[in-house]
């Protein structure tokens, strides 16, 4: 998941980057008044959002796998944590009575 991430925000500079240098070249208009740098940020956001979505599919698809799997054995883990209390629970009590 650190990997995706990384790769993630790599895209992300990239396309600030590209965007920091069109718009400051007049390639592309610049924001109104104080709020160049944030119509910078935004704008490479909006453009590293579908080149990441098309170009991290193959890593995104491996971190889901790697999160799935994790869950799974957590619960597991629980499962079996929780049938071990079940049966050291019967254990200790008398035969036939209840809680």
């Amino acid at each position: 998941m650190l990997r995706y991430t990384l790769m993630r925000l790599g895209v992300f500079v990239g396309c600030l980057v590209v965007v920091w240098g069109a718009v400051y070249s007049g390639v592309a208009p610049r924001g109104l008044g104080d709020s160049n740098g944030l119509w910078v940020v935004l704008l490479a956001l909006l453009i590293s959002a579908p080149i990441s979505f098309v170009v991290l599919r193959k890593e995104r698809d491996r971190a889901s796998v790697q999160v799935a799997q994790r869950v799974d054995r957590m619960k597991a883990n629980m499962d079996a944590n929780r049938s071990q209390e079940d049966v050291a629970d019967d254990g200790a009590r008398p035969q036939g009575q209840t809680s």
